[in-house]
């Protein structure tokens, strides 16, 4: 018997966008180094673009391929919503398509031991989950953490059904062998007096 893998089908998955090589170009009027070096030594390594951002990952790639340690992203949540900038609210298989497309370049990006967030809500988790397992290896995801987002307060307390006040952040290492988390040790004054009682019925 044949062992296949575990994959995320849609409609259009085998269709992806042909990017030529692309080239950042900067603005000088809009430079902060420009107007703010003091001296020849000074840093200035940041990046602000203004584009396109499967183009702007792309054009990254020949500078950064592999250098990345964090990346976070906060995709459109595709909640049937139109904003200014983007469309959230495309058919499910497009959205898969973006997001595939993006997080495959993102993964190119990102060093060894480097951490990928992803902010979202519960209307495509399930999807992206897969679609991160698919990408990243399921191998390498770290965590799912939920968190509140809102109150079932206004309009929310008197909608009929039920009442998401959460978001959620999924965090996915490049690879979790060489991932290494920078834990935060807080101390804590006093001891907890209600851990070592007894409760007796």
């Amino acid at each position: 018997m044949t062992r296949q893998k575990l994959e995320l089908t849609w409609i259009g998955k085998e269709n992806r966008p042909k990017l030529e090589p692309r080239i950042l170009l900067e603005e000088p009027e809009f430079s902060y180094h420009a107007k703010h070096r003091v001296s020849d030594d000074d840093v200035f390594n940041n990046k602000l673009i203004f584009g396109d951002n499967l183009l702007a990952l792309r054009a990254l790639e020949q500078e950064y391929a592999g250098k990345v340690k964090c990346v976070y992203i906060d995709p459109p949540f595709n909640t049937q919503q139109a904003f200014e900038h983007y469309d959230d609210g495309v058919e499910h298989s497009i959205w898969l398509g973006l997001m595939r497309d993006r997080l495959d370049i993102i993964q190119k990006l990102m060093s060894p031991d480097s951490t990928l967030f992803v902010h979202i809500d519960d209307n495509e988790l399930g999807y992206l989950i897969v679609l991160l397992d698919e990408v990243f290896g399921r191998a390498n995801r770290i965590s799912v953490i939920s968190f509140k987002q809102g109150s079932a307060t206004g309009h929310k307390a008197i909608n009929p059904g039920v009442v998401n006040t959460s978001n959620f952040i999924v965090i996915y290492a490049k690879d979790k062998q060489s991932w290494m988390p920078n834990r935060i040790f807080v101390e804590k004054s006093g001891r907890d007096k209600r851990y070592g009682r007894m409760a007796l019925s």
